[in-house]
């Protein structure tokens, strides 16, 4: 029988799941419930063996949203029961720095999860709550909390620290703890065998560029600084984010506009960015608007891949070179003419884009630089799941983590 794990990723009011097997990496079975907790119906999608199955209710919380996705399993496919389950895998965005590695979810794991809201209010609730359901509900599998931030973790202290005072730094845990590290770490991971070098000593740059985008300098797969910080607001410009700007913005908009925190917060994570400068978050609409002459929108696109480009200009300097940069996320694997734009702006450091082999539309790893490139250029589609996978069953196999927390099937009898 095939060994596969159930990943769970739990938004304020969404949830996307996928069933993987192990063997293939493939993912068997996947779907999204939407809407979760809003004054209007929800949607349930539901995706196996080719057939797509939808339904709409009122979807009151996470709860009733994961049993009838359990529901969904044993009525469409495939049967949890009959699939080789061996964990459920949470991706959890925070670990902060409770959590360098992957754990086992249980009562004490499940409360430092929920006290780390504080660091990814929109995220960590969501998470511990989804968890806390799929516990109750397969009470037997284990369930293991998978850490965005872990991978980041490892970074030198010169790149996590905050120039901001000591005492208030540490008593508030202020640092850099970056976001998408299981991306950056699954696609550094798998780029020295795409390019057919060792790992050992290659400079890489990783652009995880989608609606959140963020990018990571890795020597030897192991991270030397990323643009993403306390917050997943630092960085790259997004969907609806900032990405880098001048602090003091916040305090010119308190004194002057009168806003408040609230305000500030979704002004600056929902607001801006792509949103806020063209009216889309998404990237095609700013390019169609881009390519009917909309002048904001050709401002957004430039504003977008000056600061791509300023992030790899940093990174290779920071890592006395680069061998390798590698797209990947939904922009980064299917935006050909972002690419181009990015690279263009190498060409004078010798850096050759392959122009044909960039607008190739396609889902497979490739090398999209010339053969005489300075720097060889690949887009590498991530997969997250895989990973989260990978690492749960890994805890599973193991029947504990590196806590101390043993696997015990949860008892919710009376």
């Amino acid at each position: 029988m095939a060994k596969t794990v159930l990943v769970i990723n739990s938004g304020s009011s969404s949830i996307k799941y996928q069933l993987v097997d192990l063997e293939t990496g493939e993912g068997i079975a996947s779907g999204l419930v939407e809407k979760i907790g809003e004054p209007i119906d929800g949607n349930y999608k539901h995706e196996y063996n080719g057939e797509k199955h939808k339904l709409t209710e009122p979807i009151h919380d996470h709860e009733q949203g994961l049993k009838r996705v359990l529901g969904f399993f044993k009525e469409y496919g495939p049967d949890l029961s009959e699939s080789g389950i061996v964990a459920v895998g949470h991706r959890v965005v925070q670990g902060g720095s409770i959590f360098p590695r992957p754990a086992l979810v249980n009562d004490k794991t499940i409360g430092k999860v929920k006290d780390l809201a504080v660091l990814a209010p929109l995220h960590n609730g969501p998470e511990a709550t989804g968890a806390e359901v799929m516990r109750s509900l397969l009470p037997d599998v284990p369930q293991v909390f998978v850490f965005d931030s872990s991978f980041f973790f490892q970074l030198p202290k010169e790149a996590s620290t905050y120039a901001l005072n000591k005492d208030i730094a540490d008593r508030y845990h202020i640092r850099r703890y970056g976001a998408h590290g299981t991306s950056h770490e699954f696609v550094g991971s798998v780029v020295p065998g795409l390019i057919g070098k060792p790992a050992e000593g290659l400079k890489q740059i990783v652009l995880h560029i989608g609606n959140g985008a963020s990018a990571s300098a890795q020597i030897s797969g192991k991270p030397v600084d990323t643009s993403m910080g306390l917050t997943p607001l630092e960085g790259l410009v997004m969907g609806g984010r900032t990405g880098d700007i001048d602090p003091a913005v916040v305090f010119h908009l308190i004194r002057n506009a009168h806003m408040n925190v609230d305000e500030l917060d979704t002004l600056f994570n929902k607001k801006s960015g792509l949103t806020g400068m063209t009216g889309y978050g998404d990237m095609r609409e700013v390019m169609r608007l881009a390519d009917e002459g909309n002048a904001d929108a050709k401002l957004a696109l430039d504003v977008y891949v000056h600061r791509i480009v300023a992030y790899i200009g940093n990174y290779t300097a920071q890592m006395g070179g680069v061998d390798v940069i590698t797209f990947t996320a939904g922009v980064g694997e299917n935006a050909s003419p972002i690419r181009k734009m990015v690279i263009d702006r190498l060409a004078p450091f010798g850096v050759k884009l392959d122009e044909e082999k960039n607008n190739v539309h396609t889902s497979e790893p490739r090398i999209i630089s010339t053969p005489d490139s300075s720097v060889i250029v690949a887009v590498y589609p991530t997969n997250e799941e895989l990973a989260i996978a990978r690492k749960s069953a890994a805890i599973a196999a193991e029947g504990k983590d590196s806590y101390g927390n043993v696997f015990e099937p949860a008892d919710y009898s009376e």
